[in-house]
């Protein structure tokens, strides 16, 4: 598996419409076969700041999403949202801690 933490600082006037177009995105992504999970958190303390927890249960389904069309919508339209440019952590897991995945 690949876990994928991506780190999102948006504007604060745009964290409804970040939101709402991350939500649609994650929903579309869970339909993909290569895709275990994948959660959208916001953080308490700051709330335009989020964590979007994306698992692959390959390398190659992560490059699989990036070709989808709701991929590709989501980028476009959350791009001028950010204040300042996504990041990514990528991660390989030691033991999963449910058994679903």
């Amino acid at each position: 598996m690949l876990i994928v933490h991506v780190h999102v600082h948006t504007h604060p006037d745009q964290v409804e419409a970040f939101k709402a177009a991350t939500v649609a995105n994650a929903r579309a992504s869970l339909q993909e076969p290569g895709i275990a999970r994948f959660d959208v958190i916001q953080q308490n303390d700051d709330p335009t700041r989020f964590l979007l927890v994306e698992i692959y249960r390959t390398p190659a389904a992560a490059s699989a999403h990036k070709e989808t069309a709701h991929y590709a919508t989501w980028r476009d339209t959350v791009a001028p949202m950010m204040a300042t440019p996504r990041s990514s952590v990528k991660f390989t897991n030691v033991f999963p801690g449910d058994a679903n995945l």
